[in-house]
Order: C-alpha cells, then structure tokens, then sequence
C-alpha cells in the first residue's frame, strides 16, 4: 500500500512562486511512491472547494479569506491518515498567528499517531521585516519534524536557531517547459511590435523595489528612444502600497502596465527583458524562469541573488542598463545557451526527486505513539 504524502498550504493551484514549487514537490513526491494530497484553504482562486476529488479545504488557512483561522482539531482531522505531512510556510512565520498556531497545535496532534512532519520554510521571519513580530515561537520548534530550506541562507540560520535536522533543496525549474505565446499576449495588453517591454514579474509590494525598475527605466530612457519603452508589473498590487504605487509610476518615462498575462510563461515570451530590482526574495524564481524563457534579466542585489551566482547563471547589472541595450542590439545565442547549461547542473527539476529523497532520509523516527486517545483532540 502507497505511503500518502499531503501538501498542505494557505493556496495552492495559484500563480504565486510557494504554490508553483509546492506543485513540484507533488511530482517529485509521486516520482518517490508516495500517494499525494492536498489540503489548503484556497484552490485555484477559490475558498469554496477543491479542485481534485482528493484535495481537502480547510477553511481560514488561507488569512486572505476573512474567515476565522481553524482550529488545531480541524487541522488535524483534515490531514489524518497521513504517513508524511508537507508544511509549505505556514509554520515558518508567526503572522497570521491565529492560523500558524493551529497548524503547528494540528501537527503536534498528528505526530503523536505517526505522522511525520516537514516543515518546508520559504520564508522566516528575520528575512522579512513586514512579517517579524518578534514572537520567539517561529519558525516552528516541532520536535521530530525535519525542516527544510529552500536557501543555505535560511539553512545557516535554521541551524543557528537550534532548529534540527535541517536540509536543503532549493527551487527547481522545468528547463524545458514549452515557451508562451509572445503574439498573442503582447496584443492583448497593447504593446507595439517595435515596443521594448520590461517586465517585472511579481506582486506590486514593498519589497520587491518598483522604484528600482523605474530608475532603470530612467536610465534607459537615456540610451533608448523612450516612446520605444514599455514597463510592465504583473502584479498584484498589496493593498497597502496601492498610493506608493501611484506616486513611483507617475515618475516613470514611459507608459505602465499593471497586470497578468494567461500564464507565467506568456509573460515571459511577451518580453525583452525581465527585471528583478528586488530589494529581498525568498531565493528567485523569477531569474530562473528568466533562464527558461531565454530572457535577459537585470538584477538588484537581494541577499541570496549570491546563491544563484554560485550556480554559474549570469544576469546584467541594474547598475548598468548599457550593457542591456548592447546585447538587445546584438542578442548573443551563446550567453543563454551557457545559462541553460549550468541550470541543468543545479536547479532542473528532473532532480528534485532525488534531492527531496535524500532530505526525507533525514526525517527523525516517528514520535512515541500514545494509546486509546483520538488524533483529532
């Protein structure tokens, strides 16, 4: 009988970069022998039902919602007859608290029975000034439960804080995933054939540094005949930057476009150049997914941009917006054809399987199990 794997995230089926690499560990966790489920509070842009007959809504994991957060029974019930649990962040920051302390009370609950636990961290909480509250509690300290980095950054720090065992896997990618469609979306949102369009690809926040890309833009408008330029945010936009949003694009040189395309990769085939000014990021699935588009991408320089570097993946400067305008005059076939090369070497998602094998050989026998008490009290 299969083992039964169950992801369990705030949204899954979602374009958002932990419900893209929580799809991968489904595959990868599939491609070990494990029978996988899924358990969120959102699927697909939906807080009303599974999308799959075997995924599990649990209403209020997903704090977006207005909903009440579960409780710890709730959590527990929804993910018994699990062997293995897989929490994607939800125990790795204590914001929203209500909904992070009912995971890690469900988990605890399940242990007792068996199940054993990884706490998959993309986030913690000293790397993100907007979701530190100082509450000592997280990342989670589950005895028993294996916590997994998806930087050496974030595995320095595990360790530091006391949190053991602790593994590494970072963000795979599909290096051969077909290409967008660049006709198509690029009419649809109104962009000139002869337009230069530069995208940043992520959420209109704080931290990803949009007046970085405006000043690149600025730059540019320098080398570039400026009604040539297009700068396009994918979005969305948090809340609470909507009016520094406003301000910052009313700086910029050249029209803005805020909005998604169909799919990740017809945004990526729309574009000359995709931008990541980003003053922090989880690891950087956007200059990855650069690598796969065949895009040029011009980089800031957040924490762990080093960690990809390291791969041998080369990007342009922010600083240096000449460097892009040469090489978009001159595409050399060779530079993404060296990137493409080394990615295969550390970030294909062909080896997450055997990556997340050998981080699952570290997991902890399961905890003493009690008797005669139910899972779910």
């Amino acid at each position: 009988m299969a083992r039964v794997a169950t992801i369990v995230a705030a949204r899954l089926d979602v374009d958002e970069s932990i419900a893209v690499e929580s799809a991968h560990w489904d595959a990868a966790l599939a491609a070990l022998g494990f029978e996988v489920r899924r358990a969120a509070g959102m699927f697909g842009g939906s807080h009303h039902g599974p999308r799959h007959a075997d995924d599990v809504t649990i209403r209020g994991l997903d704090a977006t919602s207005g909903e009440p957060a579960p409780s710890a029974a709730t959590i527990a019930a929804a993910l018994d007859g699990s062997d293995l649990v897989v929490v994607e962040n939800l125990a790795s920051l204590p914001s929203p608290a209500p909904v992070s302390a009912a995971v890690v009370g469900g988990l605890r609950q399940l242990q007792r029975h068996g199940t054993r636990v990884v706490l998959h961290h993309h986030d913690l909480p000293s790397q993100r000034r907007d979701r530190n509250d100082g509450n000592p509690e997280f990342p989670a300290r589950l005895d028993g439960a294996l916590h997994v980095a998806t930087s050496q950054r974030s595995r320095r720090e595990l360790l530091a804080l006391g949190c053991a065992p602790v593994a590494f896997v970072n963000p795979h990618v599909d290096l051969d995933a077909p290409a967008g469609d660049r006709s198509t979306t690029r009419a649809a949102f109104g962009f000139p054939d002869e337009a230069l369009v530069l995208l940043v690809p992520a959420r209109a926040a704080e931290r990803k540094n949009i007046p970085g890309a405006v000043r690149f833009v600025q730059a540019l408008a320098g080398i570039v005949a400026v009604d040539r330029l297009r700068l396009w945010i994918t979005g969305p936009v948090d809340a609470q930057y909507a009016a520094t949003l406003d301000r910052v694009i009313a700086k910029c040189p050249c029209p803005v476009t805020v909005g998604r395309a169909a799919t990740a990769a017809d945004a990526y085939a729309a574009c000359d150049a995709v931008l990541v000014p980003s003053a922090w990021e989880r690891f950087g699935r956007a200059p990855l997914e650069a690598v796969v588009a065949r895009r040029p991408c011009v980089v800031g320089s957040y924490p762990v941009l080093g960690e990809l570097e390291a791969g041998g993946l080369r990007f342009f400067a922010a600083d240096e917006p000449a460097e892009l305008v040469k090489y978009l005059a001159r595409p050399v076939p060779q530079f993404h054809a060296v990137n493409t090369r080394r990615a295969r070497v550390n970030f294909s998602i062909e080896q997450l399987p055997e990556r997340i094998g050998a981080a699952l050989a570290l997991l902890p026998d399961p905890l003493p199990s009690p008797t005669g008490t139910d899972p779910c009290t």
